[in-house]
């Protein structure tokens, strides 16, 4: 009876908790199985191991063999313990040394000529294997994503071949390293939005900047045209940028949702803005293998909500607990996930049904009755948690001409400010002033 014991881990989140892959050769009639609770992408290795094995030039072991995923109560799904589960088998085979297998993790899933591919979420799982002191090898294609790290522990590999040459001593792999030509968050948003677009609305530009600087939630309420998604849309480029950690974290919530990590633009600041027909379960995450929601995706930026009153009660109410918290929590059945949610929350509304409550134009024929259920439609202790509530009226046409007045400051101009009003906060606090608790709030705001 011969045995293998390598590292991997799960996907659950950004958890990414050790899975310990055990293989044994035992005799008997020849078999494969795999048990540790495999989804059927796990169960399905067996043939795609089995032929990169042979096709790499190896020899498949005519005994019984049992591949065991530890924790036997972790869920495990999809293709990233192929390598761990075909090197597993050459070792406990002997036609592989065994003696440096601890000191590694592997990710990556096996074409059938032996070839490896990329896995989703393999970033949580390699910063989790950072942090023990582990070497990681994943697969070539994957190389990007794992140089945000850039470590020299961190090995990437075209196939199972390269992979075993590497573990006997007869071949070097090359460590990852990121290759994108942007490696510093960008002052303005990539989209070309710019403060220098928005004339007039002095205060609501003001407010946008204290928000900003301090990390607040902010509301506008005006009528149609007057520019609050232009001014939502230009918060990403006044904010400071992202520490290396931050960008790390929101990267790793990328690696696991649907669309993954955007390396051209993974340091700027996130920005969602969610159709307002939007489930609470596309806000807040879910499904029967707990994903990221919006809120998670705009963890460190901002979650923009446009047509506020248009979105439904409930699903509204989904962002109370992680306005507060920070976090969102996802339980299932058989499924339990946490993701990061400390967002900057920005909402826009109109003032009435029909938009023009306080225009000058005088427009407005709604009833105070049909205005207080209007603006009921968005609940007290939701409103509660906003910060910043900001009228934005509309604007006279003769402030809007370009060659009327003083030009407006661009986006750099008001993002030097906002960088020094947050460094004020956190040399006095360590935290932006948003996060400020009740004492903090008595020491340092006293008006």
């Amino acid at each position: 009876m011969s045995l293998a014991i390598l590292l991997a881990r799960a996907g659950v989140g950004v958890a990414a908790p050790k899975v310990t892959v055990e293989v044994q050769l035992s005799g008997g009639l020849p078999g494969f199985s795999i048990v540790g609770l495999p989804e059927a992408e796990v169960k399905e290795s067996r043939d795609r191991v089995r032929a990169a094995i042979i096709n790499s030039g190896y020899e498949f072991p005519v005994r019984k063999v049992t591949v065991n995923l530890a924790p036997a109560d972790l869920p495990k799904e999809g293709g990233r313990f192929d390598l761990a589960i075909a090197l597993g088998i050459l070792a406990a085979h002997g036609q592989l040394p065994t003696q440096h297998l601890s000191e590694y993790e592997f990710y990556g899933e096996l074409a059938l000529s032996g070839d490896l591919r990329a896995v989703r979420g393999l970033l949580p799982a390699i910063l989790k294997a950072a942090h023990a002191g582990r070497k990681v090898i994943v697969p070539s294609v994957s190389a990007g994503e794992a140089g945000l790290l850039d470590s020299e522990r961190i090995y990437h590999a075209p196939s199972l071949l390269a992979v075993c040459a590497h573990l006997r001593g007869v071949g070097d792999l090359d460590a990852c390293r990121f290759q994108s030509v942007q490696t510093a968050a960008l002052p303005v948003d990539l989209f070309g939005a710019d403060m220098r677009d928005v004339r007039g609305q002095h205060l609501a530009r003001r407010a946008l900047e204290v928000a900003a600087a301090g990390a607040h939630n902010i509301l506008f309420v005006g009528p149609p045209g007057t520019g609050k998604s232009m001014l939502a849309q230009r918060l990403p480029g006044i904010m400071p940028p992202l520490a290396n950690d931050e960008a790390l974290e929101n990267a790793a919530i990328a690696s696991i949702s649907a669309h993954g990590v955007n390396l051209a633009r993974w340091k700027e600041r996130p920005f969602r803005a969610p159709h307002h027909t939007a489930s609470g379960v596309a806000l807040c995450g879910g499904g029967s293998t707990p994903k990221p929601g919006e809120i998670s995706m705009a963890h460190n930026g901002v979650l923009f909500l446009d047509e506020l009153t248009e979105w439904e009660r409930n699903t509204l109410e989904v962002l109370r607990e992680p306005l507060e918290s920070g976090r969102i929590v996802i339980s299932r059945a058989a499924r339990y996930a946490e993701f990061p949610a400390r967002f900057q929350l920005i909402a826009a509304m109109n003032p009435c049904p029909c938009g023009y409550a306080g225009d000058p134009s005088a427009r407005c024929q709604c009833s105070p009755e049909q205005v207080k259920r209007y603006r009921s439609r968005v609940s007290g202790p939701l409103m509660d948690r906003i910060d910043i509530h900001m009228e934005v009226p509309r604007v006279p046409q003769t402030e809007l001409r370009a060659d009327q007045g003083p030009q407006p400051e661009d986006s750099e101009t008001v993002r030097s400010r906002v960088i020094q009003a947050r460094n004020v906060a956190l040399a006095r606090a360590g935290k932006a002033n948003s996060l400020l608790s009740a004492g903090e709030v008595n020491r340092d705001c006293q008006l």
